[in-house]
């Protein structure tokens, strides 16, 4: 998973609070911050509606109110997979794989840059390495008609203004090569943390968003909420100035439940477009126990709501949130045998071919 920091004993006791990636409080731990076992270098609509209009990744995409819609204004869901951090399981963005994941039903693959971590951009990551593999990730996911996220993975680092200078000039490379790629999206702090607040996100973000607007004046930018992007309320009292951004929320079921999701579609209905760009159907610390019910409970809300999701991780670190079993070494081609709990529950949801 993605570690985020130290699991709160108490978690329960804060989610009655009402905080929304922990439906009530302002911690959330993840095993995605940590380097995982097994490892590999590289060398909104309305409430009433079920469902959403099919896109053409070629067309683009724009937010209208609280929704996500093509450039008609048909609602858009998009649906999809994370990497796990780039870095560690790079094995992964290969086509065969996207295009298998496309098989599944997924319609959107979001490229995990972490930035702090071990080996991640910020910190001793070879930069032309990972830049490689987004372009990869980019480049399939186009090939097979799909949309694609970067995502600056800021997470141990807590504050995202550490590392700005870095996004800044990360970005305005990216949004000058894709340009002219209307499937590209840019999460530009994927779960600001470790106490930073909604101010310290919105200076940041006031000077990452004009660098990608210079190259990319109309796509869609997504923006991470405090608390592990759980408090999307915060955002909904202030949101930024700019046009197509949309806010982000993370749960991982078994331990996000009921008021983390009504945190969510509060949100919604003030009028905050809100993106789901990780969550897991564990708990939150990445490797915990499985609960589908929860997970269920989300996904129907979601769809309810046209709200898009993308599911964390694709790899094989052995933990509950791995999409691929720990003992499978395949990287494109899996039987259902070689899928985890979660890798199972997800290619069903997305309605596999």
């Amino acid at each position: 998973m993605k570690i985020r920091g130290v699991f709160a004993v108490g978690l329960s006791i804060i989610l009655s609070l009402g905080l929304m990636g922990c439906a009530g409080g302002n911690t959330q731990s993840s095993s995605k911050a940590s380097q995982p076992e097994t490892t590999s270098s590289p060398s909104q609509g309305s409430s009433e509606a079920s469902s959403a209009e099919p896109t053409t990744p070629d067309k683009g995409l724009k937010v209208v109110g609280t929704q996500l819609c093509d450039l008609n204004g048909n609602p858009v869901q998009l649906k999809g997979i994370s990497t796990h951090g780039l870095a560690w399981f790079p094995q992964y963005v290969n086509e065969a794989c996207v295009k298998e994941l496309k098989g599944w039903g997924a319609n959107v693959f979001r490229l995990a840059m972490y930035t702090e971590e071990n080996g991640g951009y910020c910190s001793g990551g070879n930069k032309e390495e990972l830049k490689g593999l987004i372009r990869k990730g980019v480049s399939f996911a186009t090939t097979n008609d799909m949309y694609v996220i970067i995502d600056w993975h800021v997470l141990n680092e807590g504050d995202p203004n550490r590392h700005v200078a870095e996004a800044k000039e990360f970005f305005a490379e990216m949004s000058k090569e894709y340009a002219s790629n209307p499937n590209v999206l840019y999460e530009i702090c994927n779960e600001p943390c470790n106490g930073a607040n909604w101010n310290q996100i919105t200076a940041y973000a006031n000077e990452v968003i004009p660098v990608i607007r210079a190259n990319s004046p109309d796509s869609v930018i997504i923006v991470g909420t405090p608390n592990w992007s759980q408090e999307v309320d915060k955002a909904a009292a202030k949101p930024l100035s700019f046009q197509n951004v949309m806010y982000t929320l993370h749960f991982y079921a078994a331990t996000h439940k009921e008021d983390l999701r009504n945190r969510m579609t509060q949100a919604i209905d003030s009028g905050l477009p809100v993106f789901v760009s990780e969550f897991g159907i564990c708990d939150a610390s990445g490797n915990g126990a499985i609960d589908e019910d929860s997970a269920n409970k989300w996904v129907e809300t979601m769809n309810r709501y046209k709200v898009s999701y993308v599911c964390w991780n694709l790899s094989n670190k052995a933990e509950s949130s791995a999409l691929i079993s720990s003992g499978c070494s395949k990287t494109s081609g899996f039987a259902d045998s070689d899928l985890s709990q979660e890798g199972k529950w997800l290619k069903n949801v997305l309605g596999a071919k």
